[in-house]
């Protein structure tokens, strides 16, 4: 019988120790070292199935490499092909990671019963007729979608090889477990020996397969680091539960960009995608408010429109509170600061309070100028005009800084309706006939001449 080998990894960073010690030297972190069983038994590689070729792999010049794309496989689900850069890649291996309860086996549920490919659904955590129920909900008719209930991974592919899927969608890494490997399921052994049969067999089959992820409470995916290494694409799927709005972001893609997003409403019925979100991050009110200012983004290629709040009162305490929701709190400071240096407003000893509508998080500098155009206009309480809106960076010594693709923004705006839009004067802007007013401004004080 073989001996039993033992050794030691960090259950936040995955490094592997030969003995136990109190701080990982790797991520800094106290009491993460476990110990972890790694004996593995003699094993013969899962079986292909008969219908896919096995690739031998030989070197090749790199102008011999045949450089053709294989067409990718589309979910119909628009959102989510924009994420993943047009629909998924053959043989790719994809995690999609998120908060308890967000909506993940709920996605991947609704993409898997709208897949016109045979798909295979494979859940850890759920039985099958708690999946029945969820399918009802969001889609009843399905020809196309098989659920397996089933944990271990050496009985995933037996069922793999006499169903020979075109998707496999996991329900979740943490829960399977291979007989290869003596530790519980979810551990860090546990988590890398599925993870690399599940790479294996994608590569060898060009079945692309869709992972679900728990995170820690930090945020981050559960097991090593070394997990989103390994696989080709990382999405998160985030919102706020006292939100309907859910987004979808590419951490990684080797295959597209990660700067796209994907937003969806929770609904009864499943997630409904949602084509045009401008509509909906603006907040329709029925009499002018002071502290509201609408700034045009750039999520990736899609322009959105957003609405900027601001309040702006006197501090009851000594130290003014300075509070930002969905916007960096030191941008903000930075903001304050130049307001009152380059343009004499004493904020100082106010409490000045700001929110991003709709539950998102915006880091793209063109909002600056709606920040400082909300503040000033909570400030001095006068309502802004509900057709401006503006996309512009503040710089620090208040000169008005050009963004990229403001043109992109300008038709954004004038599409919803907006009848001016402030920008940098050294913008270079070829657009002729446009039916909103385009106003170039060099100079915070330009701004506060319309606005104060």
């Amino acid at each position: 019988m073989a001996k039993v080998k033992t050794t030691f990894f960090c259950q936040n960073c995955g490094t592997q120790y030969s003995k136990w010690q109190g701080q990982c030297t790797s991520c800094k972190e106290w009491n993460t070292i476990a110990e972890e069983l790694i004996q593995k038994p003699e094993k013969s590689d899962w079986k292909t199935p008969t219908s896919a070729a096995k690739r031998t792999s030989k070197p090749l010049l790199i102008n011999e490499i045949d450089a053709s794309q294989d067409a990718r496989l589309n979910t119909n689900d628009e959102e989510f092909n924009r994420v993943l850069g047009g629909g998924i890649v053959p043989g790719s291996l994809t995690l999609l990671g998120g908060e308890p309860g967000i909506g993940k086996s709920t996605l991947l549920l609704q993409i898997a019963l709208k897949l016109p490919y045979k798909t295979l659904y494979v859940s850890g955590e759920e039985s099958q007729k708690q999946i029945k129920m969820r399918a009802q909900r969001i889609n009843p008719n399905s020809n196309n979608c098989y659920i397996l209930t089933e944990t271990k991974t050496q009985n995933i592919f037996r069922q793999i090889e006499d169903l020979q899927p075109d998707i496999v969608v996991v329900d979740s890494i943490q829960t399977l477990h291979s007989d290869y490997i003596e530790a519980s399921s979810g551990s860090i052994s546990q988590i890398k020996e599925c993870t690399t049969e599940l790479i294996k067999f994608a590569k060898e089959t060009a079945t692309p397969v869709v992972l679900i992820g728990h995170i820690t409470k930090d945020g981050n995916i559960a097991g090593p680091k070394i997990l989103e290494h390994m696989v080709d694409t990382v999405l998160q799927f985030e919102g706020d539960r006292n939100h309907v709005f859910r987004i979808l972001r590419a951490n990684k893609n080797r295959f597209g960009s990660t700067s796209e997003l994907g937003i969806y409403e929770m609904q009864g019925s499943g997630l409904r995608e949602v084509s045009n979100p401008s509509e909906i991050l603006i907040s329709k009110k029925d009499e002018e408010l002071s502290g509201n200012a609408i700034a045009a983004t750039l999520e990736g290629l899609r322009p959105l429109m957003i609405e900027v709040q601001a309040l702006v009162s006197t501090a009851v305490y000594g130290t003014p509170q300075r509070s930002a929701t969905g916007f960096n709190a030191k941008r903000l400071n930075m903001l304050l600061a130049v307001l009152e240096k380059r343009a004499g407003f004493r904020l100082g000893a106010k409490d000045v309070f700001l929110n991003i509508t709709g539950g998102i998080t915006v880091d793209d500098p063109a909002i600056d100028l709606a920040v400082v155009a909300a503040i000033l206009s909570s400030n001095e309480d006068e309502a802004l005009q509900k057709d401006f809106c503006f996309a512009a960076e503040v710089g620090l010594s208040g000169e008005i800084r050009p963004v990229q693709r403001v043109e992109q923004r300008i038709l954004e705006a004038e599409k919803l309706g907006f009848a001016t839009i402030f920008v940098s004067k050294y913008n270079k802007i070829s657009l002729k006939n446009t039916a909103i007013k385009i106003q170039l401004i060099s100079k915070i004080e330009d701004l506060v001449d319309f606005i104060v």
